[in-house]
């Protein structure tokens, strides 16, 4: 059965992006990835906060010392608390034209891991998974993808997830937990078409893989094994990716996006770039921190 599906939110981004819960403030954070903003939300009392920045963030993480961390399109940044003050750590990227930072998440050991895209030429491989242990350290892992996307790990650290996104499929590595080193790729997840491109991706406490899939319109959650378990439709074409939060994290938070959809389309879908919140009754996992630079 369809679950509810709680329009929470009126952000109208491009691309919502990378949303976050944070435990100890009990709200979302979320980011339009071309729109220079990040938003606070606390869903329960409705309070709620815009911070602007002076560049695009495409995703952002936690760190352990309270402040942030972004991916953006000019390399990697650390951010404090509220967003007023950034610099630049890295940007393992410089060389390569028309080649960016993308997507970025915090693994269980408090590795951040970011992917990069061609803007110019998504279809083209030339994305690749880095690595950082430190603002020293960030180290390419893997390559070959055509929009290094969606990034997550199963419960125990084991599997890494990623999305491969223009070439339709859900990649998985097995990754030694102590190094980060990443084995045995292989596909996970094939999609078509009709089905859309799979975007943001999320494990939940029974090591199921939520996929949010860009065109299709939908939310897939799939087994350990790589069986479909359940689909939820939402009435927009473009949702990004989704986390678990709420009190007790059983609240599927999910981001979308407006852009790339035409005026008609827009019209069909005044809710395309909007915050979604789905009771699941299924719990999910915390967002980790990155310990890179406490």
């Amino acid at each position: 059965m369809q679950p509810l599906i709680e329009h929470l939110f009126n952000s109208q981004d491009q691309i919502g992006e990378s949303p976050i819960w944070n435990i100890a403030e009990q709200v979302l954070y979320w980011v339009d990835a071309e729109g220079n903003k990040v938003h606070r939300l606390d869903p329960e009392n409705g309070d709620y906060q815009c911070y602007n920045t002076p560049m695009t963030l495409t995703a952002i993480a936690m760190c352990n010392s309270g402040t942030w961390l972004s991916a953006t399109k000019q390399g990697l940044y650390h951010w404090e608390r509220d967003f007023s003050k950034h610099r630049l750590l890295a940007d393992p990227l410089a060389t390569k034209k028309s080649v960016r930072l993308n997507d970025a998440v915090v693994d269980r050991q408090g590795r951040l891991w970011t992917g990069s895209l061609n803007e110019t030429c998504l279809e083209a491989a030339d994305g690749e998974l880095f690595c950082m242990t430190s603002s020293e350290s960030i180290t390419p892992m893997a390559n070959n993808f055509c929009v290094a996307n969606g990034i997550s790990w199963s419960p125990d650290g084991g599997l890494l997830y990623i999305s491969n996104m223009f070439a339709y499929e859900v990649e998985v590595f097995s990754q030694d937990t102590a190094t980060g080193q990443l084995t045995q790729r292989r596909t996970f997840i094939t999609f078509s078409e009709s089905d859309g491109m799979p975007d943001g991706l999320t494990v939940d406490a029974e090591g199921y893989l939520w996929v949010a899939l860009w065109g299709g319109g939908k939310v897939c959650r799939y087994s350990p094994a790589g069986v479909l378990d359940k689909t939820i439709h939402l009435p927009v074409a473009n949702p990004t990716r989704c986390t678990f939060g709420g009190a007790d994290l059983s609240d599927l938070f999910v981001c979308s996006a407006w852009f790339d959809l035409d005026d008609t389309q827009r019209k069909q879908q005044p809710m395309a770039g909007d915050l979604f919140r789905i009771k699941v009754d299924i719990k999910g996992l915390a967002e980790h921190q990155c310990h890179s630079l406490s």
